[in-house]
């Protein structure tokens, strides 16, 4: 039988374009996570506070209705490491401060946009990426 776990991420990934093509023919802005969550966090954007305050909550609630409805997730390869995973976090957050935007806003809206600055972006951070575990597995044999 053919293994069919691959649905999903292509499921998630068609909400994701389809979330960013409505939130850019909504309201005419780009759909990065970072950057609406950045926003609401260094208060530079208050007319849109409520606005940037729902899609966030949207980003907590959808997956928990999902895992409500359809059980737990099968185990992934995370890290039971909870300080591992809370340095990971930083520091993917502070690499979209330094890229000046995220997965959602270059990889999917830039992407499709054609944007080069999303291109290379995207490019860059995913070889980042890749090394990074490379690198990881290479010093200490894996996570």
């Amino acid at each position: 039988m053919i293994e069919i776990e691959w649905i999903w991420g292509l499921i998630g990934g068609l909400i994701i374009g389809c979330g960013g093509a409505v939130y850019l023919l909504g309201n005419g802005r780009i759909m990065g996570a970072s950057g609406i969550l950045g926003g609401l966090v260094d208060g530079t954007s208050r007319n849109l506070r409520v606005e940037r305050m729902f899609f966030i909550a949207a980003l907590i609630i959808a997956p928990a209705v999902l895992i409500f409805f359809s059980g737990r997730p099968a185990e992934t390869n995370l890290t039971g490491n909870m300080v591992l995973v809370g340095i990971a976090g930083l520091l993917v957050g502070l690499g979209t401060r330094i890229g000046n935007g995220c997965t959602s806003g270059h990889g999917v809206c830039g992407i499709s946009r054609v944007s080069p600055r999303g291109i290379v972006s995207t490019l860059v951070y995913i070889f980042a990426g890749a090394m990074m575990v490379v690198a990881l597995r290479a010093i200490m044999g894996g996570l």
